[in-house]
């Protein structure tokens, strides 16, 4: 037998092990070694501290719970109010939104001390179908009055098992009426659309709550056409509370509605700039429109209003928007998570940014028609002045 030939292998497999071990203790090695074999110090310290904590913690604590921790914790170090760190479970979650479902009547509804005001109906729901209008008092369900009663305590004697009957007992001006419905399941929109006769005027009214679902886009294009085939002479786009979202959506909402030209241009400081145009695809071009807007109208949906404003495409209607002037990007992460921080600062078409330098709040966009009346359950002023003037255009 070859005794150098077994020593070789032998002395190889100790080098490794060694090796090994060495990798997995950096800090034992000597400095002139770590600063040749070791990428990055910062990055040994932060193991070497999640490791010293990880096994000599009084509780036992996962890895992924300290990495966790430490970049929300970077995140935080910021002090930017728009920086978050999704972990990989609320990133799966927010790529692959689901509609909410469950079992009820199809109605929103506002606690009043009397009862529920119905605030809408989703339409072909059981309600609708059952003749249940917005602005209707539901004072009893099933026979107990709601008078006095919590508000979550009156809804969930509406909702119930899907295919069972409720009774709403309701007061509808003078009227009081009694309308027994048959629950199903019900899938929560993420895009409500309504059309609404004002004056002898079919008008349209598309509400979008947010643009921070990827896709969304794909939702407000399948109810925009849903109110084309209904005929309608006007357009109002709600975007009041709506908090924003993503750019690229924006850029695809605004674009149903403008042929060509500027949406957006964004800067950065090592992000390049970078303008993003109408896609040249609108499915309503010239339609009457109206946006409404408030102060919690921020961000993406400062953008599409921006654009519908600068390109005289819509009269914006309500109380000045939030006042966003910067945007943020979304970096997936090996773990499955992902961090999303500020990159940069948005200019609209006319070359406005909307923040008021950094990370502060602007002016906002200031509404052609300034209405200040917040809507309630029974009255909404900033609707009923928008559908007002598109009327008086398309007569």
């Amino acid at each position: 037998m070859n005794v150098r030939s077994t020593v070789k292998p032998l002395a190889v497999l100790l080098v490794l092990c060694f090796g090994i071990w060495w990798g997995g203790h950096p800090s034992q090695m000597p400095a002139f070694m770590r600063s040749v074999f070791v990428a990055n110090p910062h990055d040994t310290v932060i193991s070497e501290a999640l490791s010293d904590i990880q096994h000599d913690y009084f509780h036992p604590i996962s890895r992924g719970g300290l990495i966790n921790g430490s970049i929300t914790g970077a995140i935080a170090s910021l002090d930017d109010p728009y920086a978050i760190y999704q972990t990989p479970a609320t990133y799966s979650a927010f790529t692959n939104p689901k509609p909410q479902h469950f079992a009820g009547v199809g109605i929103t509804v506002d606690a009043t001390a009397s009862g529920l005001v119905v605030e809408s109906v989703l339409p072909g729901a059981p309600s609708a179908r059952a003749g249940v209008h917005a602005g209707d008092l539901i004072t009893a369900v099933g026979g107990r009055r709601l008078a006095g009663l919590p508000s979550n305590t009156s809804t969930e004697l509406i909702r119930g098992r899907a295919g069972t009957k409720v009774t709403l007992a309701i007061t509808r001006g003078s009227r009081h009426l009694k309308v027994t419905v048959t629950r199903a399941t019900i899938q929560t929109p993420l895009v409500y659309e309504n059309v609404v006769p004002y004056h002898g005027v079919k008008i349209g009214v598309l509400d979008l709550p947010t643009f921070d679902v990827p896709g969304i886009h794909g939702d407000v294009a399948t109810a925009l056409q849903s109110l084309l085939h209904s005929h309608v002479r006007a357009l109002v786009l709600d975007l009041r509370d709506n908090p924003g979202g993503l750019v690229t959506e924006a850029q695809l909402v605004a674009s149903m509605f403008i042929a060509h030209g500027k949406i957006v241009t964004t800067r950065g400081r090592v992000e390049p700039t970078d303008t993003l145009y109408a896609t040249g695809h609108p499915l309503a071009p010239s339609l009457p429109m109206a946006v409404l807007v408030n102060g919690d109208t921020a961000s993406a949906a400062e953008i599409v209003t921006g654009a519908l404003q600068d390109h005289h495409r819509a009269v914006i209607v309500g109380t000045h928007t939030y006042g966003k002037g910067v945007f943020q990007e979304i970096r997936p992460l090996s773990n499955g998570g992902a961090i999303n921080f500020t990159v940069g600062e948005y200019f609209l078409p006319n070359g406005r940014n909307l923040g008021a330098g950094g990370l502060k709040r602007g002016a906002g966009i200031t509404p052609n028609v300034t209405v200040k009346a917040q809507p309630t359950a029974t009255s909404d002023p900033q609707l009923q002045a928008a559908l007002r003037l598109l009327a008086a255009k398309v007569r």
